[in-house]
């Protein structure tokens, strides 16, 4: 078993079983699976949110594995990703209650519990009417340099995030934003994957998933050299010679991703 409190849990949950008071915590419900729960809580004042994985069973593992996907165990994955991306300087989550038990991993019961970050925004909302009226162009070019910044570390440290969309990416806004002074924050990290060193594969999904979540919100090619040359840290003669294949293979499912959407959606469509 292992189980890692800190405050107000420690002094919260002390003399009791941690894996029970986590599941008797009340608040909003965001997500209600026969495996796994997610809500919004309060203590003291201050905001939490908590995940709990009761275990996928044996039949969903199977099934995962022959379509070639991994499986999400527990809470660990989540817990260890945050720990990996704070000691590389990542801005993410702060967790403050983690617990696992049970050695079969089709059944174990597991929970992480992090802090609220509010008040936020996330870059999908941000960006949502950027077509129609632009942003200021220095605070559009910090945005992208930090959010290129924020996923070369994190890949550069060893972590994948199999969910890496703009959405996923949260601004604070306790202050004025600012094109020299603002904050980002990556969350959502229960599927991501902490190795060594990131393989090729999976780097490249994650820039697939950033590059196909902000089509549509007004980048210019530009941009698109900036972000480059940001993720990379390298000169851009050098990037697009180097990296010709993985640019080349973007592009193509961004034409194949939209001419989806545009049959999917077009007037008459279906669906």
């Amino acid at each position: 078993m292992k189980l890692i409190l800190a405050e107000p849990f420690q002094s919260l949950w002390a003399g009791r079983d941690a894996f029970a008071a986590v599941e008797a915590l009340q608040g909003k419900v965001y997500r209600e699976l026969e495996g796994r729960r997610t809500l919004r809580t309060e203590v003291d004042g201050r905001g939490y949110f908590v995940k709990i994985h009761r275990g996928i069973g044996w039949g969903e593992i199977v099934k995962n594995l022959l379509t070639a996907k991994l499986p999400v165990l527990g809470a660990g994955q989540e817990w260890s990703a945050i720990q990996r991306l704070t000691e590389a300087g990542v801005p993410t989550m702060t967790a403050v209650a983690y617990g696992e038990r049970g050695s079969n991993p089709a059944a174990q019961h597991s929970f992480i519990v992090t802090e609220e970050l509010a008040p936020t925004t996330d870059l999908e909302q941000l960006t949502l009417n950027w077509v129609q009226q632009p942003p200021e162009p220095r605070l559009k070019r910090a945005l992208i340099a930090e959010v290129a910044k924020m996923t070369g570390t994190m890949h550069r440290a060893g972590v994948n995030h199999r969910d890496c969309y703009i959405c996923h990416f949260l601004l604070h806004t306790d202050k004025p934003v600012t094109a020299d002074d603002f904050r980002l924050s990556l969350i959502d990290l229960h599927r991501a994957q902490v190795r060594g060193a990131t393989p090729t594969r999976w780097r490249n999904k994650d820039l697939a998933g950033l590059y196909f979540s902000a089509l549509n919100i007004g980048l210019t090619r530009r941009d698109k050299l900036r972000f480059l040359k940001a993720y990379f840290q390298r000169p851009l003669r050098d990037i697009v010679r180097e990296e010709a294949v993985l640019l080349a293979w973007l592009e193509r499912k961004a034409d194949r991703l939209l001419a989806r959407y545009a049959r999917k959606y077009a007037p008459g469509a279906q669906g």
